[in-house]
């Protein structure tokens, strides 16, 4: 199993299994008890406090992330304290899982995934909505 070890969280890819870093995830993470979960709501690709979206997958999915980002700072985390994503994408295709990816790798730079889903979608919220991703973050207790 290849493990990596990271604010006291164990990321987890079973050899036994596919390596899913080229995909922008991890197949399990464990967190220790002694913290805090933080359960951010699918956030979309809203540009500014009236929903502006782009028609861009690209960039729709560059401000969904940027979004999450906003609500980590709130809390003083990074994205390696995210323990599970969900992303929803509408109409999804294998162009739109080579962004996500692209996408993904700028994010978790350190390339410590979290625990991933991935669910195509026949629509979000708002009409013009392209993707919508959850996450729980962990924050240790120190």
């Amino acid at each position: 199993m290849l493990s990596t070890i990271i604010m006291d969280q164990t990321h987890a890819n079973p050899k036994q299994l596919f390596d899913p870093t080229p995909y922008g995830f991890c197949h399990s993470v464990k967190s220790p008890s002694n913290g805090e979960y933080i359960f951010i709501s699918g956030q979309g690709g809203d540009q500014d406090l009236d929903h502006t979206l782009s028609s861009d997958f690209r960039t729709q999915l560059q401000f969904t992330l940027k979004n999450i980002k906003i609500v980590l700072d709130e809390y003083n985390l990074e994205p390696e304290n995210i323990v599970k994503i969900t992303v929803l994408i509408v109409n999804h295709n294998e162009e739109k899982l080579k962004i996500w990816s692209e996408e993904m790798s700028e994010f978790w730079t350190n390339k410590i995934y979290p625990a991933s889903t991935l669910i195509p979608v026949p629509r979000l919220a708002l009409d013009a909505m392209q993707v919508e991703i959850d996450a729980i973050a962990f924050k240790t207790n120190k």
